[in-house]
């Protein structure tokens, strides 16, 4: 009998949702834990060295911080049921291409939509945080520390471009993602064909942690795109269930000729993420070159535990927009990019045609100077 994982992590935590939705398709036995258990506080906390999440304790007793890690560290294991990324490169490269937008470039709607409904959300989500309340805080207290840390992610909203200003164009793009995506799960049950990949993890945190269970959003998915609300339950359980889709198949679809509705996806990838990344690298880039004598295997900061570096300012969907530059966003950018490189001749002019038809070859090429690495579960500069 194979021994569980412990997942320490919330419900509504964007990174967790990722996580648990591999680990429960893989039929990778674990039991969740909160972040403010006695085990996360005594032992986790001082070992990844900041208040975040998820964390795996392995059943071997291995520690593994942030949900891309997880996943990478559980593909070593040769018992998955599902590898994430596909053999072919051109569906690898999409699937590198998702994870980094899921996990990043939906940012703006989930935190739009989780902390600007006050009058729809705000109970739910009191109760949904009563999870990080240390043990024995009592029901009068809890108001004041909710309020407290809300207002840390309200702040946070702020630095990922969510303002008055961005709302309604933020709502505007968001009611276009879900109806790309209805239209491509018309067809097929997961991004890729058949079965889950590693977008659909990836798209999997956003969708399900804010967008599918905070009340305002949730609504509004199920009113408007009840193929994606059918995904993100598919998503969150072990076993299949195809009863909307003709085919038991589990395969991909083929790389040399991809459908119309994920191509509709990915250039919708280029006009709402596109201008973000480039602007981040570019700041990155300038950051970098004010810092030669940066030491490497750090992050450049006073505090190694600090995720950005500063906010960049670039033109999106008409208006100006100014967000943290998170070096994360580069780490992950750069599986796309040493995928693309590790690809045969055949290969990759394959993924340059798809990317270039899509807008998306900036992605192949544009980079920061320095790599990004993560060490002792912290990013730095190799």
């Amino acid at each position: 009998m194979r021994q569980h994982h412990t997942l320490f992590g919330m419900h509504c935590s964007l990174y967790t949702a990722k996580a648990r939705s591999y680990l429960r398709k893989q039929g990778i036995p674990f039991e969740e834990h909160s972040v403010s258990s006695k085990e996360y506080q005594a032992a986790i906390l001082p070992t990844v060295q900041r208040m975040i999440m998820p964390v795996i304790k392995t059943a071997q007793g291995d520690i593994v911080q942030d949900s891309a890690d997880i996943i990478r560290h559980c593909e070593a294991d040769a018992t998955v049921k599902y590898p994430a990324v596909p053999e072919s490169a051109v569906l690898a490269a999409i699937s590198y291409l998702f994870e980094l937008f899921g996990g990043e470039g939906l940012l703006r709607p989930a935190m739009h939509y989780r902390w600007n409904f006050d009058e729809l959300n705000l109970d739910y989500l009191r109760s949904e945080f009563r999870c990080l309340a240390p043990a024995g805080t009592s029901e009068a207290d809890w108001p004041q520390l909710f309020d407290f840390a809300s207002g840390r992610m309200r702040k946070a909203a702020t630095s990922f471009g969510v303002s008055d200003e961005s709302a309604p164009v933020i709502e505007s793009a968001y009611d276009e993602f879900l109806q790309l995506f209805e239209a491509h799960l018309a067809t097929f049950p997961y991004l890729l064909g058949g079965r889950p990949t590693l977008g659909d993890y990836a798209l999997m945190g956003p969708l399900y942690a804010h967008l599918y269970r905070d009340p305002k959003p949730g609504l509004l998915m199920r009113q408007k795109a009840p193929r994606v609300a059918r995904w993100v339950e598919r998503m969150n359980t072990a076993e299949e269930n195809r009863v909307d889709y003709e085919t038991a198949s589990d395969a991909l679809m083929s790389d040399s000729d991809l459908p119309e509705t994920l191509l509709a996806l990915m250039r919708f990838v280029a006009v709402d993420f596109l201008p973000e990344m480039l602007a981040h690298i570019d700041f990155a880039n300038q950051w970098l070159a004010g810092k030669p004598d940066l030491q490497p295997g750090t992050n450049g900061l006073d505090d190694p535990t600090r995720r950005f570096i500063g906010a960049a300012e670039f033109s999106w969907r008409g208006i100006s927009l100014k967000t943290s530059v998170i070096p994360y966003r580069f780490y992950l950018l750069q599986y796309l990019q040493d995928g693309y490189a590790q690809a045969t001749d055949t290969e990759r002019q394959a993924i340059d045609g798809v990317f270039k038809a899509c807008g998306l070859s900036a992605l192949l090429s544009a980079r920061t100077t320095r790599r990004v690495a993560r060490k002792d579960h912290l990013e730095i500069w190799e």
